[in-house]
């Protein structure tokens, strides 16, 4: 398809920190090539701000290849936008010459605004640190990975898990922000391992309970999470980390 160019009318939320009251704010973008991926179209609204003398918009981005989840931003009311893929795979050939693009950061108590479109979500990487380490007992020498059995669709699954990038759309998509497609997955990519076995129930309680302080909210089934996720996580994963904290839970009571 030939690329174009069109104009159009962004509506992005401002807001200098935290504490601080945010609001909409209108811009207006012309020659805007329908090439270019979304994260490049605000780096020309940048461009056209800075020439203007007025503050550019701050927003998340690392590798702009898909893969570090980074840039994470509501647009249209839907986590990452209209496409399949994360933000910076989201290119301007899916808007329309003349279209309004809304533009916000994501919404929960558990991810505070740093800047504009910027969130703090290092409630994930304190969720993943309570899940603690893996112990392997090497008995004085390593052991090759390759040597440990693993049945194929267990670890076809692990992988899957493993698949996720910690971007938080899951969180963004629920109606009660809820990470429990996030945390099911991180315990799921270990629970299905061998190497995984030593501190499965410690991991699960503890990932679970720092979920809870930090305060996202719980699932209800209505697997949004699965539907917006950019790498396609399953909702299997949120029943399987609901199976590995009941036998913990139960086998502490004991």
């Amino acid at each position: 398809m030939a690329s174009k160019m069109i104009n159009i009318t962004l509506k992005i939320w401002r807001q200098k920190n935290k504490d601080a009251k945010g609001q909409m704010e209108s811009y207006s973008l012309n020659n805007v090539s329908t090439d270019s991926s979304f994260l490049e179209m605000l780096d020309q609204l940048n461009d056209q701000l800075i020439n203007e003398r007025k503050e550019p918009v701050a927003f998340d981005h690392d590798c702009r290849e898909g893969i570090c989840g980074m840039c994470s931003l509501h647009i249209n009311g839907r986590p990452h936008g209209p496409d399949t893929g994360t933000t910076c795979q989201l290119h301007m050939r899916m808007f329309k010459d003349g279209d309004t693009i809304y533009v916000e950061p994501w919404r929960s108590a558990a991810f505070p605004i740093v800047k504009d479109l910027v969130v703090d979500r290092s409630a994930f990487d304190r969720i993943q640190q309570a899940g603690g380490f893996i112990s392997i007992n090497t008995s004085g020498r390593t052991i090759d990975a390759n040597t440990i059995p693993v049945p194929k669709a267990n670890a076809d699954k692990a992988f899957e898990a493993a698949a996720c990038i910690g971007c938080g759309a899951c969180v963004a998509a629920c109606k009660n922000s809820s990470a429990m497609l996030f945390v099911g997955a991180k315990i799921s990519q270990y629970a299905l391992l061998p190497q995984g076995k030593v501190e499965a129930k410690q991991r699960a309680l503890n990932m679970v309970r720092q979920m809870d302080q930090e305060g996202f909210g719980n699932c209800t089934n209505t697997g949004a999470c699965e539907v917006e996720c950019p790498k396609g996580i399953s909702i299997d994963n949120i029943a399987r980390m609901n199976r590995e904290f009941m036998k913990a839970s139960l086998s502490n009571e004991k």
